[in-house]
């Protein structure tokens, strides 16, 4: 069995976006929140805001990134609630991939 994942916190995420702002190194950010690096360069890239009528604060906040995991878990949770469109996927998935 594979090593356990806990999510980020909202603050770690606002860490993040402070020491972003403040320009530490993410190995840096990875030492102190006792992260892999990877785990914070995949959170800057993933929820980094953006939006072209707003380009000069283009960038990572912490609370934006918050509310895009949540929006990204409740569409994850929808498979759970609705399991008629979970089934369709879950054979198209197996006739495309046959089990061996």
């Amino acid at each position: 069995m594979g090593a356990v994942y806990t999510q980020l916190s909202i603050t770690e995420r606002r860490k993040i976006e402070r020491w972003r702002h403040a320009k530490v190194p993410v190995n840096e950010m990875a030492k102190v929140l006792e992260r892999c690096r990877s785990t914070i360069f995949r959170e800057l890239k993933r929820n980094h805001f953006s939006d072209e009528s707003m380009s000069k604060h283009d960038g990572y906040y912490g609370a934006a990134a918050q509310l895009m995991m949540a929006d990204r878990r409740a569409r994850d949770r929808k498979l759970i609630k609705y399991p008629d469109p979970a089934q369709t996927l879950e054979r198209r998935i197996r006739k495309a991939r046959p089990l061996p």
